[in-house]
């Protein structure tokens, strides 16, 4: 699913930024690249040792996981696919930075607010991508 997201983010202009490893990573930067499209990684390490081939530009940070946070400041809106802890943590991160997440078969955020689920949900990458990208054109 995250290579299809990034086909369609790629396809449409928009410059995909992630963690630049492996996984669905590694996925979402193949699919912008096989499609002309940029894909960004933020890498964890000191080096680009392991990160994903398909990146055109690998920023390694020294940060660990703390890089989470540059990689949700980074962009304008977050596709969550699936995810593991490391995707909890950008959703959750994007949610305080008030940045828009669309999810796909990912977490599911139970609060006891007025929107118990702040996160969009999408069928399908095309979905997803359409989603991220009107909210970013609607704005804050």
């Amino acid at each position: 699913m995250a290579y299809q997201v990034g086909r369609e983010a790629g396809w449409r202009g928009a410059i995909v930024v992630c963690g630049g490893l492996g996984g669905v990573m590694d996925g979402a930067a193949r699919g912008a690249r096989e499609v002309g499209g940029l894909a960004v990684g933020i890498l964890p390490g000191e080096n680009r040792l392991g990160s994903s081939s398909y990146l055109q530009v690998a920023l390694p940070t020294g940060l660990g996981q703390a890089r989470n946070t540059l990689v949700v400041l980074a962009g304008d809106a977050v596709i969550a696919v699936g995810g593991e802890f490391g995707t909890l943590s950008e959703i959750g991160l994007a949610l305080k930075f008030g940045k828009p997440v669309v999810g796909i078969e990912t977490w599911l955020l139970d609060k006891e607010t007025p929107v118990a689920d702040p996160i969009i949900r999408a069928k399908d990458a095309a979905e997803a991508v359409e989603k991220a990208l009107a909210l970013i054109r609607k704005g804050p």
